[in-house]
């Protein structure tokens, strides 16, 4: 896969548009009243004051230090760009603030210290301790990190870890266990190269040794040249692995080598070098943006390798996304008072156990595989499973408590996998696992406005990112004048004119195609035709006849105007009697899918029901169980009138279609969301102890309002509308929608092509064994 190239611009205008930066801090109680603000501030702030000045304990029941951590730098070694001080390191320190919220629902102040003095440093962040849960230290520069994480360790109370160090050696730790049992070597049997002997690599071979490996097999390199005993210029750390071999090159140590691993820099590594190294070899080239020695050159050397990089586009990915969050997330809910030997290798070994658990199908739709599974294109995580949290997490928590540093303790464990698991929805990551998706198999999508500055954006996003090759429809000389004024790069990128005397051929060839269908529909030959110079249909018939792939439009248009062309020439898939509107909005909750949102105004319980299958359908696609309210605004028949009672006729007819389908109502929105009190009023329901993830509404108005605030006023994402029901992917977009809301609908519109094609494939190999 090509490297993703990234515009500069972009860049910049995501930190500093709206509000600049990446975070915020949110209130999490009501602050909306008199009274709400004299609980939280004066006089009743100081109710819990005095409680916490009789035990200090309590500060962790009454404020948020128990989820709260720094990230703290001094921009000594920020990520590839070295020491670049506290200042500019902090959009990196946000980042990972960032990083921690997402993952593991832990919330971080970021802290850019304008130090290099150890003991300052040491100084400072000691004096921040009442403040926080948990330290993490980031990009600082060798030798200076080890002295400070060591200190902090032995005087503070609370967890610390440089993630720099420790991050890597955790998860590679894991891959290197597995890549070794799938190999049938012993870790203390084999032989080591690491080339790097910064903190990361000194982490690495200190786990390692910690795992079972031996010193004396190690043989390390700095930028100095190998490591050994007779060197004057090392740190005792480095003394512990000096060799006292002879070897003074790299290509020779790595004869007969088991392992190489790479902390270092980009292709210092030959082919001939891994040619030389033992039976089923062992690399973890983990420099980045540029590996040690590239993937390809690698597996061409020897198909027998078993290869692991920093980066996300080869097979083995060896991300400190899969240890920091969880690792952290599994001290702060036991209180501990460090991150210990046990604690790290307590996460080495639930990584290392969760790459052998079958997969679910949630992963393998994100990174677009069939079947994952334990094999030598697969020896650690993904950093999109879901499951991470709950599998790391608690180990980390158990051995907190088994090796003694746990100030509190779970009793019950299985209450405790649940609170992980709401923390963040198991469904949270379903955006992003779209896009993923998208990227891994890109699809030709036609833009049908392309003649807008938004969409223009929008395609040089989703070109850039490699989530589709976009095709631009309309006046090329317009469109390129429109992206020269804007500095928008579309020089690689399809544009066709439709009016244009080149396509005038492909025009006629069209509107005869479309005759064909709608010659007994209103339309006569010449009106066929002459149809095909409008954008839409002209689009619409590129994806019917299999030169795109989707169509995306709608922006500036009225949405029968787009959905129009769209059925006359595409149509509806096998089956379908109508064509719905769904929307996707990803709230706090997990996504919600919300339908019909954009083209039956008042349907009957019929329609409605043949709506909720069709949701259903689309739900699944996405690899999750469809529970669902069909809301109105009465419960369960406490109101008589014909629009309480269709909603209820209409669920006795999607249950008659599907006895399997969790789906209740009619049922008030807010009751859906509501377990405590839907329990105790109607025990009987079948959402009771479930999850809401889809609503159907009665009518158009009311799902049409319904997202507009969740998306406008509660300010979450949305996704749509994704038109369902289509034999071929069309998607409207809403008028105005943003450059993301259009970037967001070209995934969904890829992922939709992506199956289409594969259920169409399928199909027509089922009919040709039929003919046969």
């Amino acid at each position: 896969m090509a490297r993703k190239k990234l515009n500069k611009q972009d860049a910049l205008d995501y930190h500093s548009q709206g509000r600049p930066g990446k975070i915020e801090v949110v209130p999490t109680k009501n602050t909306k009243t008199q009274w709400d603000l004299s609980l939280a501030y004066s006089p009743g702030v100081a109710e819990p004051c005095k409680e916490i000045h009789r035990d200090v304990e309590n500060v962790y029941k009454y404020t948020a230090k128990g989820n709260l951590v720094a990230v703290i730098s001094n921009g000594t070694a920020v990520l590839g760009l070295g020491d670049i001080g506290p200042e500019a390191g902090k959009p990196v320190m946000e980042g990972k603030g960032v990083l921690f919220k997402i993952f593991a629902d832990i919330d971080v102040f970021d802290i850019e210290l304008n130090t290099r003095d150890v003991d300052e440093f040491v100084q400072v962040v000691k004096a921040l301790e009442p403040t926080f849960g948990g330290i993490n230290l980031e990009d600082i520069k060798s030798p200076e990190c080890f002295a400070i994480e060591e200190r902090l360790k032995k005087e503070l109370k609370i967890p610390i870890m440089h993630d720099d160090q420790h991050g890597t050696a955790i998860i590679s730790g894991a891959a290197l266990l597995n890549a070794l049992e799938l190999v049938k070597k012993k870790i203390e049997k084999v032989k080591f190269v690491v080339n790097g002997a910064g903190a990361a690599a000194m982490a690495c071979v200190k786990l390692y040794v910690a795992l079972g490996a031996k010193h004396e097999n190690f043989i390390m390199f700095d930028k100095n040249g190998v490591i050994n005993k007779s060197r004057t210029d090392l740190t005792d750390m480095h003394m512990q692995f000096a060799t006292t071999s002879k070897i003074t090159e790299l290509g020779v140590a790595m004869k007969g080598a088991d392992v190489f691993i790479g902390l270092s820099v980009g292709n210092v590594v030959t082919p001939e070098m891994i040619k030389g190294m033992a039976k089923q070899p062992i690399v973890f080239a983990m420099a980045n943006p540029d590996p040690e020695i590239a993937y390809e050159a690698a597996i061409a050397a020897r198909p027998d390798i078993i290869f692991a990089t920093g980066r996300s586009d080869h097979p083995n990915q060896v991300n400190n996304v899969l240890g920091f969050p969880y690792i952290f997330r599994g001290a702060l809910d036991v209180r501990a008072t460090q991150i210990n030997e046990a604690m790290k290798l307590a996460a080495v070994r639930a990584l290392a156990d969760l790459a052998k658990e079958p997969v679910p199908d949630i992963v393998n739709l994100a990174y677009n595989e069939r079947n994952l599974y334990f094999s030598p294109n697969y020896i650690i995580p993904k950093p999109l499973d879901p499951r991470l949290l709950c599998m790391v997490a608690p180990a980390v928590a158990r051995a907190a408590i088994d090796s003694g540093v746990a100030q509190k303790r779970i009793e019950n464990w299985e209450a405790y996998y649940e609170e992980l698991n709401h923390r963040l929805g198991l469904d949270n990551q379903l955006f992003r696992i779209i896009g993923n998706k998208a990227r891994k198999d890109p699809r030709k999508v036609v833009f049908a406005e392309a003649d807008n500055l938004k969409v223009l954006k929008a395609a040089q996003v989703v070109r850039d990112e490699g989530i589709a090759h976009p095709i631009l429809l309309g006046d090329e000389s317009r469109i390129r004048q429109l992206a020269d004024d804007n500095g928008i790069e579309i020089e690689d990128i399809e544009i066709i004119d439709p009016k244009s005397e080149e396509m005038s051929a492909k025009r006629h060839h069209f509107g005869d195609l479309f005759f064909q269908k709608r010659q007994r529909k209103g339309f006569n030959k010449y009106e066929a035709g002459k149809i095909m110079r409008e954008r839409n249909y002209f689009g619409c018939m590129m994806v019917e006849t299999g030169e795109a792939d989707a169509l995306i439009s709608g922006l500036t248009r009225k949405y029968p105007d787009t959905i129009r062309p769209a059925l006359q020439v595409i149509g509806m898939e096998e089956g379908a009697k109508r064509v719905a509107g769904m929307y996707i909005i990803n709230t706090k909750r997990g996504p919600l899918f919300l339908a019909d949102t954009t083209v039956n105004f008042n349907p009957t319980a019929e329609e409605i029901a043949e709506i909720t299958m069709m949701v259903a359908k689309e739900v699944r696609l996405f690899n999750m169980v469809p529970r669902i309210a069909m809301v109105s605004y009465s419960n369960f028949g406490s109101s008589p009138t014909p629009e309480a009672q269709l909603m209820s006729k209409a669920r006795d007819l999607v249950k008659k279609m599907d006895p399997t389908l969790v789906v209740d109502g009619e049922i008030q929105a807010a009751m859906a969301f509501n377990q405590e009190i839907l329990k105790d009023s109607y025990p009987f329901s079948e959402l009771v102890g479930e999850e809401v993830n889809t609503l159907i509404f009665p009518n158009l108005s009311a799902g049409n309002i319904a997202y507009n605030l969740l998306q406008e006023v509660a300010g979450f994402d949305a996704i749509g509308p994704v038109l369902l029901g289509m034999k071929k992917p069309v998607h409207i977009l809403q008028l105005g929608s943003t450059v993301r809301q259009i970037v967001n609908m070209v995934n969904i519109a890829v992922v939709d092509a992506q199956h289409k094609c594969c259920h169409s494939e399928a199909t027509a190999g089922v009919t040709k064994k039929k003919r046969k």
